[in-house]
């Protein structure tokens, strides 16, 4: 069953992936977890998507400022992973830029590639939103759309909204300085030109040239009512990486995040122990087998001579940003959230296993124990360890079991249980916080007396399947705890883990006496 407790409450996107972790379906939403947990509360589904969650292994999530970003990056991760299950539009565009040319007289318009030469603006989400600033700004500043400069003014100089440069009526500075303006207004900077244009509207009254100030009146009159629009996503110079962390524990947790048009497109995870210049280690490492993005957005400076290595490996200049603020520090800060989301969602479930076992302290690190195998033959153990509430896939192991008899699964915990912590003990390893058992009475049985035997005291539980029911050593019947409840969602989603990885073992043993 998917814990959907540990979805944050924010917008975002999400991806469902199937059992071998491939992405099969990509969607957005204003809440997160509402919008995933609709998918698993819902009667009566319609066959597709009833199918769609039959397949649902497991939810992944990019969390965004609004439900505007959340749908670029949803059509992003759409183009990106072709989920089996989203709507397959062969001729479908991505959202669209306004481009201005890179001529003397740079002509304006609309653009779906980034490919010719000139500055971009966008994307934008809605095509009539970004229509309307278009018209808007072509109306204000009089510049050309034309592709070519004709030999004689058309219609638009006639009406009064071009300059008409293809017949000398506009000096190449003069229009070089609409273009400015028009392009300060397209990143935003309206407020700036404002300001700007009411000090040379006095200056004109001033020295009576009223006309003019008029002209300008008016031109500032349209800029306010533009300055309540805002474009759908910031857009960067360059694409590039953004590189976020948090400390907890001597432990670093650190996400790599993709961005693209000023959004966060992909995530990576990766965690590791504390240690003096660990961002530079990770840079080095991380980039030698990786393509190095023309940016990498950092928290924190590090070595200048880490630029160069990247920049050796990319063959160009590469730029190492650390943002004090504007639209590159609230990036950062997104990131910043998405490490708490990502990584710390879980210890709040890890509080809510403790109330429900009645612990003396959170269960921090669980360790969780499966046996598979194939009518008795092939027969392997696997075990998993979650780390606050989340897997640490360092920490797993498999087990070709040598004295259990294939079918006998009380005898083959106690073989995996018997071997595990003896070599824990006898390494001065660390023991876990609590022990899940995959199964029920006689298999929990077996793990706690063979925990006795090794004069261990450590907390022990099994999960029955079939009604997700928890129990103790000891105690005939099961916990009150609902399946539904945060405890048992977490317990669950560990036995899974645990099921899927001894499962995956089994038939790697079985393929290879196919294949000798």
């Amino acid at each position: 069953m998917i814990d959907t407790t540990i979805i944050p409450e924010e917008p975002g996107s999400y991806l469902f992936r199937d059992e071998s972790g491939t992405v099969i379906y990509v969607g957005k939403a204003k809440n997160l977890r509402k919008r995933v947990q609709s998918y698993f509360k819902k009667k009566g589904l319609d066959p597709k998507t009833a199918v769609l969650v039959e397949a649902i292994r497991s939810v992944d999530f990019i969390a965004t400022v609004n439900e505007t970003e959340a749908l670029i990056l949803e059509n992003t991760l759409i183009k990106r992973y072709q989920p089996k299950y989203n709507i397959d539009l062969k001729d479908a565009k991505s959202f669209a830029f306004i481009h201005i040319s890179d001529n003397p007289f740079p002509r304006i318009g609309i653009a779906r590639k980034m490919g010719m030469e000139g500055r971009y603006f966008g994307p934008f989400v809605s095509a009539r939103e970004r229509d309307r600033l278009l018209a808007m700004v072509k109306k204000i500043f009089g510049l050309r759309s034309c592709r070519r400069l004709p030999k004689r003014a058309c219609l638009r100089y006639h009406i009064g909204t071009c300059p008409a440069p293809c017949i000398g009526k506009i000096s190449e500075e003069a229009y070089a300085e609409r273009v400015r303006q028009a392009e300060e207004v397209l990143k935003g900077r309206t407020k700036e030109l404002i300001a700007d244009l009411n000090d040379e509207m006095e200056r004109l009254s001033g020295i009576c040239e009223f006309e003019s100030a008029i002209l300008i009146r008016e031109t500032i009159c349209a800029l306010e009512h533009l300055a309540g629009r805002r474009m759908a996503a910031r857009k960067f110079a360059s694409e590039g990486d953004v590189i976020q962390y948090r400390i907890t524990g001597g432990e670093v947790f650190l996400l790599l995040f993709h961005q693209r048009n000023g959004t966060l497109v992909e995530k990576e995870e990766f965690r590791f122990n504390e240690a003096p210049g660990f961002l530079s280690e990770f840079l080095v490492q991380y980039y030698s087998d990786h393509e190095v993005p023309g940016e990498v957005i950092l928290p924190e400076t590090v070595d200048e001579a880490i630029a160069a290595y990247l920049a050796a490996l990319r063959g160009k200049s590469v730029a190492i940003t650390v943002p004090k603020q504007g639209a590159k520090r609230e990036l950062l800060n997104l990131a910043a959230k998405n490490v708490d989301l990502t990584w710390f969602a879980g210890s709040e479930r890890v509080k809510a296993l403790r109330r429900a076992l009645r612990l003396a302290s959170d269960p921090e690190v669980i360790e969780c124990f499966d046996i598979s195998h194939l009518s008795g033959t092939a027969a392997v153990g696997g075990m998993v360890r979650f780390v606050g509430g989340k897997p640490d896939k360092r920490g797993y192991r498999r087990f070709s079991l040598k004295s259990a008899v294939g079918g006998d699964d009380p005898g083959s915990i106690r073989e995996v249980v018997s071997r595990r912590y003896s070599r824990l003990i006898a390494e001065d390893g660390e023991l876990p916080d609590l022990i899940v058992i995959d199964g029920g009475k006689a298999q929990l049985s077996a793990a706690y007396a063979e925990l006795n035997k090794l004069d261990l005291n450590i907390p022990v539980i099994a999960l029955a399947k079939r009604e997700e029911e928890i129990y103790l050593p000891k105690l005939p019947y099961p916990l009150p705890v609902p399946s539904d409840d945060p405890a048992s969602l977490l317990i669950q989603e560990i036995r899974d883990e645990a099921h899927r990885f001894a499962v995956s073992y089994n038939r790697i043993k079985r393929r290879k006496k196919v294949i000798p």
